[in-house]
């Protein structure tokens, strides 16, 4: 979507610009994103502190924790930027890198551990730790394995679809 020509006058003559990356909280439209007036109420109203605001818009930053779902964070927002239903996913799901402690030898099921949904599982291999394997259907984005894994090794990725011709 081409956010400059949604862009209010308010935020225009304020320099304000939708940034292009970031992980919004879950329900956020990104079609009126732009009458985002930057007020932090959802900052402030999320329990889990990991709402900031990031050139004057909501960001996710999952290394200090994780998102609930709870739906705080639209309740508190004065204006009209978030869907009447709070989600249970977000569109994205994580991914494990190479840089994974048990890919590089070292025994670690920290994000096994985190995960509150059980999307994380660990296969056994022969001569070295449990690997880390993904079920991305069970997996909600909430980001709860990316702040406790210990070598930095899990992120955000987009979902694979099989259906994105469908």
């Amino acid at each position: 979507m081409d956010h400059a020509r949604n862009l209010s006058r308010r935020n225009f003559l304020q320099g304000r610009t939708v940034p292009a990356l970031g992980i919004r909280p879950p329900g956020m439209l990104n079609h009126v994103l732009d009458t985002c007036t930057g007020c932090a109420a959802c900052v402030e109203a999320c329990p889990t502190g990991i709402i900031s605001l990031v050139h004057a818009f909501p960001a996710l930053d999952f290394t200090v924790g994780e998102c609930i779902f709870c739906g705080e964070c639209a309740k508190a927002c004065p204006e009209p930027v978030f869907s009447t239903d709070t989600p249970r996913r977000f569109a994205h799901a994580v991914a494990i890198s190479a840089s994974c402690f048990a890919k590089s030898g070292i025994a670690c099921q920290s994000c096994l551990d985190a995960c509150p949904e059980q999307a994380i599982h660990f296969r056994p291999r022969i001569g070295g730790p449990f690997l880390p394997e993904l079920n991305e259907d069970a997996c909600s984005g909430c980001g709860a394995c990316i702040g406790v894994c210990p070598a930095s090794a899990i992120g955000v990725s987009e979902r694979a679809r099989d259906d994105i011709h469908a």
